[in-house]
């Protein structure tokens, strides 16, 4: 297995994603790592992995024409190494835009496939239960077929990634009422009700209930979910530290209920998810958080190899056909 990683562009640099690759080889021998990037930065590496030098950075701002432009920076390189030599996956933290719409046009979308959409696993109140959700911010706008299209995609996504053979499917709305939702979730809906796996709508409040397995959206709405969902985990994070420092009892009282905090912590990483995949392209194109540190882009370098190995691509393709 081939991964061809895009060591920079991310917040932190390309020092966390060194610590990133070495762990992850030290663990997956069989695997064969092509770092892209300042060969200065990553000569200490070298002996791990194979390093192809592109020292040009990809704007956040980026759209993918310029990405396509820009043919010495880290992320044109990397998916144009994966292209041509055949990789099985791609990794970048950089510009999410620049990223996933330049591997649109370069790898091309798969037989049938509408339109891609970026798809993430997201924990859920029932500890080790994720659900995961697409599109959240391939497009800003998506039409009925491609929503419908989306729930075929999530779903063998899900039975490849979790093994669930008959995933819940859910259209997220603003009631669970079948009259609820946009114009373009009403046709959607009308759609949706030819797959056995459907079961409404559903409301934001119960995405992370546990309750479904897939949730299609289109990508505006869903990356405004995306971002609502991590602002409140952090928000609330940084009350529950606040209430335990408030005063000697209270910090006496953390030491009773610590195990508790630490399973619900465990629970809401959504630093262990790694990275959002985009489906309906030919191969495994993962985009790893933005602000990805070793732990978190190691677990981007994890989902790639574990899509790699369940033949998402494949599965995919013959699920829409």
């Amino acid at each position: 297995m081939k991964i061809v990683v895009d060591t920079l562009g991310s917040d932190l640099g390309s020092s966390e994603i060194k610590k990133a690759i070495v762990a992850f080889l030290n663990k997956n021998s069989d695997v064969e790592v092509i770092a892209v990037g300042n060969e200065a930065e990553l000569k200490e590496i070298s002996d791990k992995c194979e390093i192809i030098h592109a020292p040009d950075i990809v704007p956040m701002e980026a759209g993918p024409l310029e990405v396509m432009r820009m043919r010495n920076s880290s992320m044109f390189v990397a998916i144009n190494e994966m292209k041509n030599r055949g990789a099985d996956a791609v990794i970048s933290a950089g510009s999410t835009g620049g990223f996933l719409s330049a591997a649109t046009l370069s790898l091309k979308t798969s037989t049938n496939v509408k339109r891609a959409a970026l798809i993430a696993p997201f924990p859920t109140k029932i500890k080790g239960k994720k659900v995961v959700i697409l599109d959240i911010g391939a497009s800003n706008e998506n039409s009925p077929e491609e929503l419908n299209q989306f729930a075929i995609m999530g779903s063998e996504y899900v039975k490849a990634v979790f093994g669930i053979n008959d995933p819940k499917i859910y259209l997220l709305s603003n009631g669970t009422e079948e009259g609820k939702g946009s114009p373009t979730g009403k046709q959607a809906f009308n759609l949706l009700k030819n797959n056995s796996n459907f079961k409404g709508n559903i409301e934001a409040r119960n995405v992370l209930s546990g309750e479904a397995d897939v949730i299609v959206t289109d990508g505006f709405t869903g990356n405004v979910l995306l971002k609502s969902i991590e602002g409140t985990a952090k928000m609330m994070s940084g009350m529950i530290k606040n209430i335990f420092k408030k005063n000697l009892w209270t910090k006496l009282g953390y030491l009773h209920v610590r195990k508790g905090v630490k399973d619900m912590s465990e629970t809401m990483d959504y630093k262990s998810t790694g990275g959002a995949m985009l489906l309906g392209i030919n191969g495994v194109v993962v985009k790893a958080h933005g602000n990805s540190d070793a732990y978190s882009f190691e677990c981007a370098m994890n989902v790639a190899k574990n899509l790699v190995d369940s033949k998402v691509v494949e599965k995919i393709e013959k699920g829409l056909k």
